[in-house]
């Protein structure tokens, strides 16, 4: 087998970091060191239930299979932005880009696998573990991928694995790239402004608009610009769509019933959707509309028995998808326990549309504890009424921009989540008229993956070239 290419790293300073941040960061790694048969024994308990966490250990210290030709390394935490950046990828990949994805979790790694699974087969992806946080293990990543260049998506600042890229010259990106306001403020004031300094080690930071573009030059990054979010240009799998209505003609056969998805829930909210979806039963009845249909899809498969019996404990007749639908999709259940269910429970993966496009209305997870909301932008792509907690920092684009145009509605507790879907869902005009609003939102947003690639069309090859002290020979 040929040996593949050596490559030595320039060695580059760190960004300019007081005395005082460097200290930080010297102890930081070397409490990373420390506690490093910790972290092995969290991976290995967390692999009980999930096992492709115990799964490709090796990738967790760097060791990934070498490549004959330097890819674009692009890392993705989790499930999340992995599905985010998916135009870009299919964008680099359609313009003859050998392709690295990493990832944290085996969320991630799964999407990453089925997304471009085409591409993996012909070698020209390969999806693999982030190293952890020591410099050794993510310069043996270095040495043995060889990437043209790195890029992150939404924001990262482990702060060894920024500096150890930065130190070994390797040109640095963030797309998709957004900063919080409170996470800019505490960034500042905490750990002597340490996670506000890794920024700088950024080569080019592509932002999701203006307002993030403004706290990262804030930060100091050299290049900046606002290419927007790829999230609006995700294909929408049509098969998901595609089953929605016979199963709603199903439900429907016995007089048309409102249906509310709550998307993502988290640990902590759970309570407060069923306890505005106890209240709006309760409304809608004083109004005389039918009896409303919940789809409760949690965000981590681990929790899907534990949601169950807590919809179960609520009095909440509950049928479940895994039970109930085939692969297809398709309805197995009798029609009398369709008819009657309180709930349906999405206890599966991937098929959040399908769950979406049951709906007239979703509410979003995340939002009503403080984690900042997950995506919007699913329910926005299918046109439906979007109700979000207080807690949006996460989404702050596209969700400020959503606020004023009219397409997502800020709640803050079940009570008033309640109230708000209550003559909603009894009036299919001002569905309708949100639609409309929904398609002129997404007209304003598109665009992104081209804005993202105008720019890194010439920054990746800039990036491939050689710098002086490196040797691609």
């Amino acid at each position: 087998m040929r040996t593949p290419p050596t490559i030595t790293f320039m060695q580059v300073p760190s960004p300019h970091l007081s005395l005082a941040q460097r200290l930080l960061l010297a102890s930081y790694g070397a409490l990373w060191f420390a506690l490093l048969p910790l972290a092995l024994v969290y991976l290995w308990r967390k692999g009980r239930r999930e096992p492709l966490y115990r799964a490709f250990l090796a990738e967790r210290f760097g060791r990934l299979p070498a490549w004959d030709v330097r890819p674009v390394w692009l890392h993705a935490a989790s499930l999340g932005e992995l599905r985010g950046a998916a135009p870009l990828v299919r964008a680099l990949l359609a313009e003859g880009h050998a392709l690295q994805i990493t990832t944290l979790t085996p969320a991630g790694r799964t999407a990453a696998s089925t997304l471009f699974a085409d591409a993996l087969a012909k070698g020209r992806l390969r999806v693999a573990y982030t190293p952890v946080e020591q410099g050794w293990a993510v310069n043996t990543m270095l040495r043995r991928v060889r990437p043209v260049c790195a890029l992150m998506a939404e924001i990262d600042t482990w702060p060894v694995l920024l500096t150890t890229v930065r130190q070994a010259g390797l040109p640095l990106g963030m797309v998709n790239a957004q900063y919080p306001r409170d996470s800019a403020v505490r960034d500042r004031q905490r750990l002597f402004g340490l996670r506000a300094a890794l920024f700088r080690c950024y080569d080019l930071v592509l932002c999701k608009s203006e307002v993030h573009a403004e706290r990262f030059r804030a930060a100091g990054c050299p290049r900046v610009e606002v290419a927007g979010e790829t999230r609006f240009e995700l294909p929408i799998p049509q098969a998901l769509l595609d089953a929605a209505p016979p199963m709603l003609a199903r439900l429907n056969q016995h007089g048309a019933r409102p249906v509310l998805c709550v998307a993502s829930s988290m640990p902590g909210e759970d309570e407060v959707f069923i306890e505005a979806f106890l209240k709006l039963q309760g409304l809608m009845a004083e109004r005389g509309a039918a009896r409303p249909l919940l789809v409760h899809v949690p965000r981590h498969p681990q929790r899907f028995d534990l949601v169950f019996d807590m919809l179960q404990r609520a009095g909440l007749r509950t049928v479940q998808r895994s039970r109930h639908l085939d692969a297809a999709l398709t309805w197995q259940g009798s029609d009398d326990d369709l008819t009657t269910a309180d709930v349906l429970l999405g206890d599966s993966l991937g098929e959040m549309y399908f769950f979406i496009a049951l709906s007239q209305a979703v509410a979003v997870g995340s939002s009503f504890v403080p984690l900042g909301a997950h995506n919007i932008i699913e329910p926005l792509a299918l046109k439906k009424p979007v109700f979000v907690g207080p807690s949006i920092w996460g989404i702050e684009y596209p969700g400020v921009e959503a606020l004023a145009a009219g397409v997502l509605r800020q709640v803050a507790d079940a009570q008033e989540l309640a109230q708000a879907l209550a003559p909603l869902l009894a009036d299919a005009e001002v569905a309708a008229d949100f639609a409309r609003a929904a398609q002129s939102f997404f007209e304003a947003h598109a665009g992104a993956t081209a804005k993202h690639m105008s720019v890194l069309r010439d920054w990746i090859p800039v990036a491939g070239r050689p710098r002086a002290g490196q040797d691609l020979a």
